[in-house]
């Protein structure tokens, strides 16, 4: 694992020759040894509607590539930071809650109207969350960042789990997701998260809640 939580609020990486990290920018506190950090240029260019357009063309969203020999420090912001080990499967994450993860992972994205209909746009317009949900796959470890902390709550065909979808902060396993809505579309004016929507997780797996619905 290339992750070490040193506290609840920073990860040291280390970094080996012929192997890559890839890290959100301004995610780097401090490095020991021949370390190098190269802009991804996939995303993050052109504008909002470039990054949607190269999202939808599946490509990568804005990161650092860290190679090299040595050591990393990363945090960002004073935000809790949670280290999720994957074996095989495939994370489910906010872009924006990504800290950094292991190069080996593939990387891909997932709009979230592919699951929940149109019920998943209104969720990144009316919450403030993206439309879309970046993937990782394989084997290797995510540090993902959080609002006071993360709470993973396992997820069985016999009980779905109902999370708030601005506390929401990543989720796998053979989960279905479906955003509804428990207000009428007039007493959901000025109401963008808590009891007027819930993002309903059903499957076998588990996700993980931040104790914040404030936004990174």
């Amino acid at each position: 694992m290339p992750f070490r939580e040193v506290n609840s609020k920073m990860v040291e990486a280390t970094v080996v020759p012929g192997q890559r990290l890839f890290s959100q920018r301004g995610a780097m506190l401090a490095y020991k040894g021949e370390v190098s950090f190269t802009p991804n240029i996939q995303g993050g260019q052109g504008g909002v509607m470039s990054m949607i357009g190269r999202r939808l063309a599946n490509e990568a969203t804005p990161l650092m590539t860290v190679e090299g020999s040595g050591t990393v420090l990363f945090g960002h912001g004073g935000h809790h930071v949670q280290v999720i080990e994957l074996s095989g499967d495939t994370l489910y994450v906010e872009a924006d809650r990504l800290l950094a993860f292991d190069g080996t992972l593939q990387q891909g994205t997932m709009f979230l109207g592919s699951q929940g209909g149109v019920m998943g746009m209104v969720r990144g317009q009316v919450t403030g969350q993206g439309l879309f949900t970046t993937t990782l796959k394989g084997h290797g470890a995510v540090a993902v960042m959080a609002h006071g902390g993360v709470f993973e709550v396992p997820i069985t065909p016999q009980r779905p789990v109902h999370v708030d979808p601005q506390a929401y902060v990543a989720h796998h396993g053979e989960v279905r997701n479906k955003l509804s809505t428990a207000l009428g579309w007039r007493d959901m004016v000025g109401r963008g998260s808590g009891e007027a929507f819930q993002l309903e997780l059903s499957g076998s797996g588990s996700v993980f809640v931040q104790a914040s619905e404030e936004k990174l």
